[in-house]
């Protein structure tokens, strides 16, 4: 039996009439009862039905009651006054049944039951009739195995046409009048959302058909269905007259009538205005819904560690210019091809803490970085399994190689990012000078502490980088004499810092530089990162 109340009768009626179909009438009944929504559809239309027959039964019963009542009275006293003409057994007999008259009614009943089966539901335009069944769930099933991701339980997640949401709205006013006439209220948050329906019909279903795997509430996996229905598209067109503000263009969207645009509109309109602009209750769809698409998708898994880099002639990312490669590879790509690999991911995103330049060497403990995969269809390794990848990136290439790695989550992410200005890095510079020098010419730089330096951006980035004065501190200065026009520079300065622009001095863009330092020209012929002082990742064990 339906969970239903007295109070419940007029909106049955109402959305009968108006080309509902059964679920959808328990959903603005307020029905939680997941079970119900499971049953049969064909059951749960006649058992509503049968409610509105039994009601109306009901109340035809206590009205021939009392009548009856009545005139037997009337037989009685007459019988006492005088004999009656006929006996009432006879005049029964020949006097129409009130029991035909419903015969009658319950037949049409069953013949316009019928023809409900078979209608499109004007509000879910048959999304709760033809797709939350056995063969939906197989044809979800299957997709998801095709996919051959590797998960232990799921998400079912349900995209639905924007205009769906027009015609509940338009049914909901279509009941909220009598409701309120019958002294009940229907809020319209009471009433059960199509995707929750759907959902509690089919994520036992999808379950069954994958095994036995968990369909959830939240999971890494997600299982996406998409329903279209191109015949009722313009049914929120007059939204965008009647609420302009709500409807803007976007890059990324094809078409401004998003779900959340019309919902927004739809809380705006006056109620009076849009019954003005829309039929209520809607009008009857000609055809159901289309599924679509199925989509499978794993959140991202995160990927860190720390790379050295000991050739000089290999950037950092993809070099590009002018749409023509300049470098055969870069440290992300000989990084990312393992891990997309091993981990069967669609893409990636990379990011570390900071970057070098092309013929920069990184040497040390290395320089953080971190690696986004997006999509993967392999998300579990143990430490092992991560060890031995870590050493099939480092036997891919002697130009770099990683320690550390391992998976962590979004939010240790950000650590890396942290403190970006007030973390350190030591470098060591190999230096030129134009005029010769003596070791005791060079000493004096190893007693600067604490130098700070005026860097306007420089030339060689300006291209990439907004035009402006950074101030950045050098926190450290060592020597070590060469001969008497080269000596090797170590520094520890502040993250940002332009060291090559510190010593040419970038004609006078930085200031002080180390050729006011010395007083003769100097340039950097090779630089080193000897470390990134960062404390992450968290080192591991080798």
């Amino acid at each position: 039996m339906l969970p239903l109340k007295e109070k419940d009768k007029p909106i049955v009626q109402k959305l009968l009439s108006a080309g509902c179909c059964a679920r959808c009438i328990l959903r603005f009944c307020c029905i939680r009862a997941q079970a119900v929504y499971r049953q049969p559809q064909q059951d749960t239309l006649r058992e509503l039905q049968a409610f509105i027959c039994n009601t109306e039964n009901s109340k035809s019963q206590d009205s021939a009651a009392s009548v009856s009542t009545e005139e037997n009275n009337k037989s009685h006293d007459a019988a006492v006054s005088e004999a009656p003409e006929d006996p009432p057994s006879k005049r029964a007999k020949l006097e129409p049944s009130e029991t035909d008259a419903q015969a009658e009614e319950d037949a049409a009943a069953v013949v316009k039951l019928r023809g409900e089966e078979s209608r499109v539901c004007v509000v879910c335009l048959g999304i709760l009739q033809e797709f939350c069944g056995t063969p939906q769930a197989v044809k979800i099933a299957e997709t998801v195995k095709a996919e051959n991701y590797e998960f232990d339980s799921l998400v079912l997640s349900v995209s639905l046409p924007a205009q769906l949401c027009v015609r509940e709205h338009s049914c909901w006013l279509h009941v909220k009048k009598e409701v309120r006439e019958k002294g009940s209220v229907l809020d319209k948050d009471d009433v059960i959302q199509v995707k929750e329906a759907f959902k509690w019909i089919m994520q036992g279903l999808v379950a069954k058909e994958l095994g036995g795997v968990s369909v959830v509430t939240r999971s890494a996996f997600e299982v996406g269905v998409e329903f279209t229905h191109e015949a009722t598209d313009s049914d929120c067109h007059f939204l965008a007259s009647a609420c302009p503000d709500c409807f803007k263009p976007t890059k990324n969207k094809q078409s401004v009538f998003t779900r959340m645009a019309v919902v927004k509109a739809l809380e705006k309109i006056p109620d009076a205005r849009f019954l003005r602009l829309y039929p209520c209750p809607p009008a009857q769809p000609s055809s159901c819904c289309s599924l679509q698409d199925i989509q499978c998708l794993h959140v991202s898994v995160f990927v860190a560690g720390r790379y050295n880099k000991f050739c000089r002639s290999l950037p950092q990312t993809p070099w590009v210019i002018d749409g023509e490669r300049r470098m055969e590879s870069s440290v992300e790509e000989l990084i990312a091809a393992p891990l997309l690999s091993a981990f069967r991911a669609d893409g990636f995103n990379f990011s570390s803490s900071g970057r070098e330049d092309v013929d920069v060497r990184t040497l040390g403990n290395g320089r953080p970085f971190a690696m986004e995969l997006l999509n993967p269809h392999k998300s579990r390794f143990s430490r092992v399994e991560m060890k031995q990848l870590q050493e099939t990136i480092n036997k891919s290439s002697d130009k770099i190689r990683v320690r550390d790695l391992q998976i962590v989550s979004r939010e240790a992410m950000s650590r890396m990012k942290e403190g970006e200005e007030e973390k350190t890095k030591s470098y060591t510079a190999l230096i030129w000078t134009q005029k010769p020098i003596q070791r005791e010419d060079i000493v004096f730089i190893d007693d600067i502490k604490e130098l700070t330096l005026d860097q306007k951006t420089p030339l060689r980035v300006l291209h990439r980088r907004a035009l402006a004065v950074r101030q950045r501190v050098i926190h450290s200065m060592n020597t070590r004499f060469l001969d008497p026009h080269h000596f090797y520079l170590g520094l520890k300065t502040q993250a940002g810092t332009y060291i090559k622009e510190f010593v040419h001095g970038d004609f006078g863009r930085t200031k002080p530089n180390l050729c006011q330092l010395l007083k003769t020209d100097t340039d950097i012929l090779e630089l080193d990162v000897e470390s990134v002082d960062v404390d992450w990742p968290p080192a591991l064990p080798e």
